[in-house]
């Protein structure tokens, strides 16, 4: 399948695949290869594509709480999960709301957030080493993180929005990993998703400043020099989260950055800021593979 995207050269050149899966018709995933040569591991980003709801969520929407029919998102994750191998009873959600705060999930948050309530809030990254936990999070502009472990087989997967990411959100959930699993971070093999890149992504002097304390001036531009005009700058995330995971002990070869932007291509993926709002979610979904569970309790 091929699709005609829009991509910017802020970051090194590292190409996403696009790869059909059929699932009742097809059903667009975009996989990294990086991770994909990892063999323990299954994971996808949604598109918003391949899907069953309408309107402003089509097709693949997967959130419950901005107005599309409960019955089409229930469709949607399980179309997804089904071409991942596995089922809405496996799956575990996060609680997104801005903050750096990283659950390590078990086997008892099996289905959270899809078959039942979650019984956890403000939860914006997930980790586990549970064989057949499937890992989920939202997007609509905001940044993907996926971290996995070959040496521990474990696995981290975060969303990172400004705050989180000039709060190091990749580096909070690299030391969850470090704390529960003993992952080491040049171990580790990262990826960063579809998110807003820095040409459409406008922010206010005082969060600029910010990035500048965090990260240096080369994540930040002005974007006008106006008189009597509230200065704004424009915003490098992808940069940012690489810097993030480099400090942290991720080596630089290991970490993959799609460089497709969710504002830039409205047609294949939600973005908030396109939309001034009326969309649904993507979904960044991780998994360790079921079949290591028989191996580990061998």
């Amino acid at each position: 399948m091929e699709y005609q995207y829009h991509t910017n050269q802020l970051s090194k050149q590292v190409p996403v695949s696009w790869e059909p899966v059929l699932d009742c018709g097809s059903l667009p995933l975009l996989l990294f290869p990086s991770l994909k040569q990892l063999d323990f591991v299954s994971h996808c980003f949604s598109t918003r594509m391949g899907g069953v709801s309408e309107g402003i969520f089509s097709t693949m929407n997967l959130s419950f709480t901005r107005g599309d029919k409960e019955q089409h998102v229930r469709e949607n994750y399980r179309r997804i999960l089904q071409a991942l191998g596995t089922d809405s009873n496996h799956v575990v959600c996060s609680d997104q709301t801005h903050t750096v705060n990283v659950r390590r999930v078990t086997e008892e948050d099996a289905g959270k957030g899809v078959v039942c309530p979650k019984d956890y809030t403000d939860v914006d990254g997930l980790i586990t080493d549970v064989p057949g936990l499937c890992l989920a999070t939202f997007f609509a502009d905001c940044v993907p993180i996926y971290l996995v472990d070959p040496v521990h087989q474990a696995i981290g997967l975060s969303h990172s929005g400004w705050r989180g990411t000039v709060s190091r959100m990749g580096q909070v959930t690299l030391e969850a990993m470090h704390d529960a699993f003993g992952t080491q971070p040049q171990d580790v093999y990262a990826a960063i998703g579809p998110s807003i890149c820095k040409d459409c992504y406008e922010v206010s002097e005082d969060v600029a400043m910010r990035f500048v304390q965090e990260f240096g001036s080369e994540v930040v531009w002005p974007l006008n020099a106006e008189v009597n005009i509230e200065q704004k700058y424009l915003l490098d995330l992808w940069r940012s989260n690489e810097i993030v995971l480099t400090t942290a002990g991720v080596r630089p070869e290991r970490i993959e950055t799609t460089q497709l932007c969710t504002c830039c291509n409205p047609k294949l993926l939600f973005s908030h800021r396109a939309s001034h709002g009326k969309r649904g979610n993507l979904g960044a979904f991780l998994m360790i593979k079921s079949s290591l569970a028989t191996e580990k309790n061998s």
